[in-house]
Formats: C-alpha cells, structure tokens, sequence
C-alpha cells in the first residue's frame, strides 16, 4: 500500500502570480488534483493512501492523515490559504514523523535484528514549492536543517529522520510572471539548485525546476512512473576494478567512476497471489549484536553495502530458498549490463557485520540477468558460500541425518554468523525438510534491549492516538486583551438619572434607554489578536498613541472588534460559495426584532427551487403566504372588517413596495360605535362620500408636495355635520376632547363637536385603517391565476384619502401586478389611472370657473 505524501509550501510568497493567471499556491493544488488523475488510471492505485501536510506548525500542519478520508483530503487542499514563512525543514520533519509513527508498532524496522526488504511501507514525499529564501522566526537561512529534537519515540535508532522506503521528490516552481517569447527547451527537466534539492538526493528521489505548464505536466507523468515498490541501498565498490573484457574497447579512465558509489532503489516485488511481498533473509547489520550490552548503536536510513568486483560462480541449491530483487537503472547496472558476462556474479557484503572481520561475510551477490535487460541482487543465507555446501551435503550425501562431523563443521559456522540469521535458518530447515538443528536463541539481544524496544512500541502506539486526534481540531482561543471594568464610583452617562431629560434637551425625542445597566456587562469579553506578535496594549487614553502610530492603532481595533479581514471574505473556494446556510450557522445571533410582531424573514438565497410554490406564480425573493395572517394580533371579534377573521393568509415575508408603505404605522383599532336612534339613515350612508369629497379640498395638482399618509393642511372649519353625528360617539383615543398639545382642551366642547387636529387625526386613522385593508384584498386578488379583475377595480374604487394618496396607490398596483407579469391588469389599470387624471383636471377646470 503506497503513501503517497503531499507537502504543499504555504508560505506568502506562493501567492504570486504567474504568466497564466494564476497564483503558485493555485497551480500546485491543481498540481495535486492531476497526480490524482494519472494515477488513478493504475489498477495498483486502489490501495493507495494519500496524506497533506502544509508549512504551519504541528499538528495545524497535518490536514490529512492516516485516518483522514479521500473527500477529507480533497477538501483540506483546497482549503490551503498562503500566508505562513517558508519553513520547510520543519515541515519536512514533520512529514517524516508522520511515517514513521507507527512502524515501532508494526515492527518493520527490525531494530538489532537485520534489515528485511519485504518489510517495507513505500512512501513517497512530493514537495510543491517556489524555491524561495528559507524564512522562519529567527531569520532567512541559506541551508535546509531540520530539527534535531521531534517527540516521536525511538528516533534515536535512527541517524536520519528519514527511513530506506521512503523518497522525497520536489516540484520547484519557477514559473515566470510574463510569458517568455524563447521556445521552451525539449528533454528532460533539469534539477533545481534550491536547498531542498541535496535532500532529495539524500532519500533517493530528485527535484524537478518547473518553467512551464508542459515541464509541469511531464514532472508529474514521471512522478507516477516512481511509485514502485521498493527500498534504497547504497552500493560502493571495494578492492580493485575488475579486469577488462575481451571484445570490450579498452578502459582510458582513471579515478572515481560513477559506477563505483550509486544510491539506487531495489525493487521489492509483492506476490502476486496476496498481494504482499514474501522473502527470507535479511540484509545484515553493521554491528555485531552484544547480549551483554544495554543499548543499540544507531544504524543508517539506506544500508552501505560493498561490492567485490571479483568473478565468482552464483551458487543455488535445490530447496534452499533466496530472495531475487532487481536494481533500479544506474551507472553501475549498465556497466554490469555492459560486460556481457551473465553467469559470473560479484559478492556484495556489509562491513562490520562480522564478528572477527572488518568486510564481513558475503550475504549474496549481483548478477545479470540471462537476457543482459536487468541486473538482480540476490540474497542469501549469511556466509553462503561455507553454508551452502554444507546443507548439500546433508541433503544429497547424509540424506537429512546429520554425522558428528558434518555437526561440528555446521556449529563452526553458526560462530560466524549473526544470532539474527538463526530465525530465518530454522525456517529454511523446515522448508528443506531437515531436523531441527538450531537452539531456541531467537533474539540476540540482551533483556535491556528487547524491554527497551517494547517500551518504545507503546510508547508509540500512545503518541499515535494522541496525534491522530488532534488532527482536524481548531486551535485553543488564544488570549485576547481582556476587557476590565474600570467604574468605581464613576456612574456612566446612560446611568444617569437625567440622562432621559438631557438627552430631549439635545435632539427633543425621549429616548427608549433601559433603566437599569450592568455596570459589569462586558466584564468576560475578550478582544482577539489576529497578529500573534502583537502584544496587547491596555491603552486608556486615546493621546497615549504616537503619532506616527495612529492609522495602525484604528487598523487593530477595528480587526479585533469584527475579528473578520475583508481579504478571507472574498477568498471562498468555489466548492464552498452556495453552502449559504452554513454561513448563517457561524454568523453570530442577530439581535432580536424591535417588533415582535413583524413576520420574521426565511432566507432563500442561491436555491431558486427551495420554495413550496403549490402551482402558484411567484417572485423567486417571495414566498407563499400560508396560515393565518394575524398571529398573536388580537383584534375584538366584532370588528367588520373582512381581515379581522383567523382564516385569513400569514404573510411570511413580502417584498411588494406596495404592502410595505403600512408596516411602519399601525393605526389604533378602534370598536365601532353603535347608532344613535335619532341617526338619520340616509346621513349614515352618506358618510364615506363626506369623507371622499372633505378631502377632495385639496386636488391634484404638480406644485403641491405629495404626502400620501397625511392630507395636505387645508382650512378645516368645525362647524356641525350632520353626516358626522356617529363621529361623536367615539372615545377620547380618537381625539375627543384633545388639543394640538396632547392635553385637556382649555374649552369646553361639547361632546358632538370635534377640534381641527381632532378631526384630522380621525379621518386620517379612518383612511389609513380602510386602505391597509384595500390594499392586502388587492394583493391577494393580483396573486390569484387568471385574468378575473372585476373585483380588484371595485376595490379600487374604494380607496380614501385625497386625490394624491389615491394616485400612489393605483400606482403601487400597478407595480405590484409588474411583479407576476400581469399585462393585461397592467393595461387596464393605466387606462384607469389616465381616467382618474382626465376627471381631477375636469374638476380642476370647474373651480377655476
């Protein structure tokens, strides 16, 4: 299963741009995304694991994980903002932590035990970077460091951070910002000369300087082709070249050649039946392991393995099994490839692995292969060439029953060979099908040591859950400047008791201010820091700032009191930009409605189809008017109005300018009153023609300003009316009895005379109340399918109030019926408006007269 590790470079500067458009930080998730692509066109693909690490801190840097899910990963990349330093030697540690973590636990390592290439994770690291100075905290650095101290436990047996089956590869972006007028060059990508370049060799891997969308393209075709299976191996020469070949032209070189030391992969196969590679021996370690000593020596990431270029014949016996893997492609594999010799073999050995040798004893040997296409490292038994004889010995000669002598030259051997080989070589006895013959001396180590090893598997297993749930956590709030109550024995000015009398002196309104206020309100809050090196100043006196300092002061306050930038605003990812709901989820709780009362307002922003229209022609900003309409209005049941009843339609939310133009005031709902005996009948009907033609004083006219909620002042005598003999009888809320002042009248009135303003406020309630009723009738009969009007213009004919409040409100339909498109309505309604124009100028022309 392939781990595929992607280190994307945050920092600021990958937020410049390049000739197509587009930022660093855009082409390197697009990078990503087309990794993806290719290599999912690989059956081999299905097991692979994908993880995403960016250049903040731990563990804010680890995005995706070992337990994070694909559609995880996919939306932690295209979450990645650049705004961080280019800390890439921390990152790089922390990506190989990350690795690394679980393999005590799994035990793959083999720590003091031999090296096993089939025990093996294969990790690929593929850093997406600018090239830039490496910046951090304490300064710009020339060279890549990586930290020496990491909490992962055992990263001590290691003397790099790194392991042999993990490769770090870099994709240097050096796209320039203006288009080059020279054709690109054809061929390979060269390497980049930037500091994480010789880390890269280092691991085995290589970096790639990116000039153009097509050396990009074909970066990452070549970054597919290096996910293989395998482990890195660094194959020197020892002792001297070997001899010339016949046919081959003879050898002017002298010194080093390149062949001599290659750092070069090797090719571990699975087995195609499970799926996982299988093998037997192990690569030796560079140490003779001690039973008597408490601790193990650190061993390198890629084992140095030496190579004899002395001929010798490649020995295999029947039922003895060996371990085959073939060499990546390198200077030494084609100079093998190149002598043409495909039966002879050089032995490869491992210094220090013996116990009285410095070279060690051959554990195997490279060989060409048959076709001269590859060369293959085979590994065998430890000593192999004293071993093997001897197990031929035993199976052709003694027949599987070992003589005395055959023992002692067997238990000679076992002196020579590491206590690690003794558990591979019991089960290669048991494969052959020979008696057991070896003691039960599994380990080698000292009881120190393998308590150590446990210790540090649990120790790893805890720090493995520890770090796996803190990935995907938000950090810690950090602390703010808090905010201190500093009254004492200072009242505030909204405490004071003539704050309501000061305040009418200044702009002679009363103000609606609690009476009491928590003098300890915003004692708990706090106020965030966005710049983490900023440190919190408790300034009381605004002339405490400098001068010079004043702009960035009110730049702070004004980000820690929004604690928003308005640069995040406008950088959603596109994936993100309809998840509306989400963002009124995170909104913070708006404050309550001044009016209780007022329909609350649903939101239904980018989803046209969200609404339950049921066939009705609608706005899409509307909504369908369902349920009773005067919830929680409690009107008496005798009131006449057709509105009053509960059945009629809630209006949830309205956008009409017409049904807006009465929200702001509600006139007082007022019982009727009951008529008087001696009340004429005819003077009853009369009286909404008195209420039309007292306010038709006032006639249309262009000059005149247009107030559609007040009639325009006129003289206004109080002489008795007959038609307004019902008038009297209502309560003093309808202005009975009440001067211009809002006090008792200095006069007495009789009770069936009305004062000027009492007047007015009246027939103004009475016009307002019969309009608002109009005007919800109207809405509904516009909002009904068809083309039956009839009942709209007689409603409209209706309407109270002078000849402008009339205009405004024909004019107010009219704009209602635009809204569902009703052209018809439309037309009839202007030739109506045209008609109400032609008979005020008529009437206009009769006064004149």
């Amino acid at each position: 299963m392939p781990v595929l590790l992607f280190l994307i470079d945050t920092s600021a500067s990958m937020n410049q741009r390049s000739h197509l458009g587009t930022t660093y930080l855009d082409i390197a998730k697009g990078a990503v995304e087309t990794f993806m692509k290719l290599r999912g066109r690989d059956p081999a693909s299905r097991g692979d694991r994908y993880m995403l690490v960016n250049y903040e801190d731990v563990p804010l840097g680890i995005k995706a994980g070992w337990k994070e899910s694909h559609a995880t990963f996919m939306t932690e990349l295209r979450n990645l903002q650049a705004n961080g330093l280019t800390t890439i030697g921390q990152s790089l540690r922390t990506a190989f932590d990350l690795l690394n973590l679980n393999r005590l636990v799994t035990g793959i390592d083999n720590y003091g035990q031999g090296r096993n290439p089939f025990f093996l994770e294969p990790s690929i690291i593929i850093a997406i970077t600018d090239g830039n100075k490496l910046t951090s905290g304490s300064g710009v650095q020339d060279e890549l460091h990586l930290p020496l101290t990491t909490p992962l436990p055992g990263s001590e047996l290691t003397k790099e951070p790194f392991r042999w089956d993990q490769r770090l590869f870099s994709l240097v972006l050096r796209i320039p910002g203006h288009a080059s007028v020279e054709p690109e060059p054809l061929g390979g990508v060269p390497p980049d000369d930037s500091a994480i370049t010789p880390m890269c060799e280092v691991t085995g891997g290589r970096s790639y300087s990116v000039f153009s969308q097509r050396m990009l393209n074909q970066c990452l075709e070549s970054l597919v082709q290096k996910i293989q299976s395998g482990v890195v191996i660094n194959f020197e020469k020892t002792g001297p070249d070997p001899p010339p070949v016949e046919d081959a032209p003879p050898e002017v070189k002298s010194g080093p050649q390149p062949w001599h030391c290659c750092h070069k992969l090797i090719y571990v196969r699975p087995n195609p039946k499970t799926g996982v590679p299988i093998g037997h021996w192990p690569i030796p370690e560079s140490f003779w392991p001690d039973q008597n000593s408490p601790t193990l020596p650190p061993r390198s990431a890629h084992p140095h393995v030496h190579f004899s270029c002395l001929d010798a014949e490649p020995m295999v016996i029947d039922k003895v099994p060996f371990d085959k893997y073939e060499l990546e492609p390198s200077p030494l594999t084609q100079y093998i490839l190149e002598r043409k010799s495909p039966h002879t073999c050089w032995q490869v050995f491992v210094c220090n692995s013996a116990k009285y040798s410095d070279l060690g004893q051959p554990f195997g040997y490279l060989k060409a292969s048959t076709a001269l296409n590859c060369v293959n490292l085979f590994v065998m038994p430890y000593n192999y060439p004293v071993l093997l004889p001897l197990l031929d010995d035993l199976i052709k000669v003694h027949k599987f029953k070992a003589t005395i002598k055959w023992r002692q030259s067997f238990e000679s051997y076992l002196k020579t060979m590491p206590p690690y080989y003794i558990g591979p070589l019991k089960k290669a006895l048991r494969i052959m099908g020979a008696p057991n013959l070896l003691a039960d001396n599994e380990y080698g180590l000292s009881y120190s040591v393998v308590s150590y090893l446990k210790k540090l598997s649990q120790q790893s297993k805890t720090e493995y859950d520890r770090l796996i749930a803190s990935i995907g956590k938000k950090p810690a709030p950090e602390p703010g400047i808090k905010v201190r109550w500093r009254g004492g024995g200072a009242i505030s000015l909204a405490q004071r008791r003539d704050f309501t009398q000061l305040l009418q002196s200044i702009t002679g309104e009363s103000a609606s201010m609690p009476q009491e206020l928590s003098s300890k309100e915003f004692q708990g809050f706090h106020l965030a820091l966005l710049n983490k090196s900023l440190k919190p100043q408790s300034l009381r006196n605004p002339y405490d700032i400098p001068r010079s300092q004043l702009l960035d002061q009110l730049s702070r306050m004004r980000r820690n009191l929004l604690h928003t930038s308005i640069y995040q605003l406008h950088s959603v990812p596109i994936a993100q930009m309809g998840n509306y709901q989400d963002f009124l989820k995170a909104a913070p709780q708006p404050l309550r409605d001044a009016d209780p009362e007022q329909p609350k307002r649903q939101h239904t922003f980018g989803n046209p189809f969200k609404l339950d229209k049921k066939g009705m022609m609608i706005d899409e900003a509307d909504e369908f008017v369902t349920g009773p309409q005067n919830k929680g209005n409690k009107r008496p049941q005798g009131d006449s109005s057709p509105m009053q009843g509960g059945g009629g339609p809630k209006r949830r939310r309205c956008m009409s300018p017409l049904l807006r133009l009465g929200r702001a005031y509600t006139p007082p709902v007022t019982p009727p009153a009951s008529p008087r005996p001696t009340a004429d009948a005819e003077g009853s009907d009369d009286e909404p023609d008195f209420v039309i033609n007292h306010l038709n004083e006032n006639h249309y006219s262009p000059e005149r300003s247009l107030e559609p909620e007040c009639p325009a002042p006129g003289p206004v005598t109080p002489t008795p009316l007959d038609p307004l003999e019902n008038h009297t009888d209502y309560p003093a809320a309808a202005g009975q009895g009440v001067g211009e002042s809002g006090g008792l009248s200095p006069e007495f009135r009789p009770q069936r005379y009305l004062s000027p303003t009492a007047l007015k406020r009246q027939i103004l309630s009475e016009c307002i109340e019969v309009n608002n009723q109009l005007r919800a009738l109207i809405t509904k009969e516009i909002r009904k399918p068809g083309r039956h009007y009839e009942k709209i213009f007689h409603l409209l004919k209706e309407i109270q109030g002078t000849l402008d409040t009339r205009l405004i409100f024909l004019q107010n339909i009219i704009k209602e019926a635009a809204r569902f498109k009703k052209r018809v309505l439309i037309e009839q309604l202007e030739n109506f408006l045209e008609e109400i124009h032609n008979r005020a100028n008529n009437m206009n022309h009769m006064n004149v007269l």
